[in-house]
């Protein structure tokens, strides 16, 4: 068993809502990792962060993706830091990983909202997204199978995109069999 697509991005990149519409859309369940977490622990991420600090957040979330990739056959969305973890990079090999990229202006209106987003949290928000972005887009593209700009996209546009990548047939390079 494995999932149909793990999604990776930063903080507003739309894993979430493009995961649980992907999920209908591919007639599957839908996973979030944070989510998961949240129920396994009876704890919140930020409650996690500020007691345990990070490094014991990502131990946790580790396991909480390593059960996902093994036991979910749907869509599973993890959580923004994930990549951060060279266990979760380990794990995602072999498996469709579609990274949602995105703008640092778009992800800082998109994470405005009322969220919690332990490392976006103080006073200068941009900056700190910005450094986010910096820190982790090169492990998003290492890890990612398929990259989708969900810039100034509404959620069921980048989903009709995914889908139709996913229902494409592979291109191989080693040229037609005799």
């Amino acid at each position: 068993m494995a999932p149909r697509a793990v999604l990776v991005g930063l903080p507003g990149s739309g894993k979430t809502t493009i995961g649980k519409r992907l999920a209908k859309a591919l007639g599957v369940g839908f996973l979030d990792t944070d989510v998961a977490i949240e129920q396994q622990t009876g704890r919140s991420i930020a409650d996690i962060f500020a007691s345990d600090g990070e490094q014991e957040f990502r131990r946790i979330e580790e396991e909480a993706v390593r059960a996902a990739l093994a036991e979910h056959d749907g869509v599973v969305s993890l959580g923004g830091g994930a990549v951060t973890t060279a266990g979760v990079c380990d794990a995602l090999v072999g498996h469709t990983v579609i990274f949602l990229e995105i703008s640092a202006g778009e992800g800082v209106r998109r994470t405005g909202g009322t969220a919690v987003r332990p490392l976006l949290a103080g006073p200068d928000r941009a900056e700190r997204f910005r450094t986010l972005m910096t820190e982790r887009t090169p492990l998003y593209r290492r890890v990612a199978t398929m990259r989708v700009d969900t810039n100034r996209r509404n959620p069921g546009a980048v989903v009709r995109h995914i889908v139709s990548r996913l229902q494409a047939p592979a291109s191989h390079s080693c040229g037609a069999a005799t």
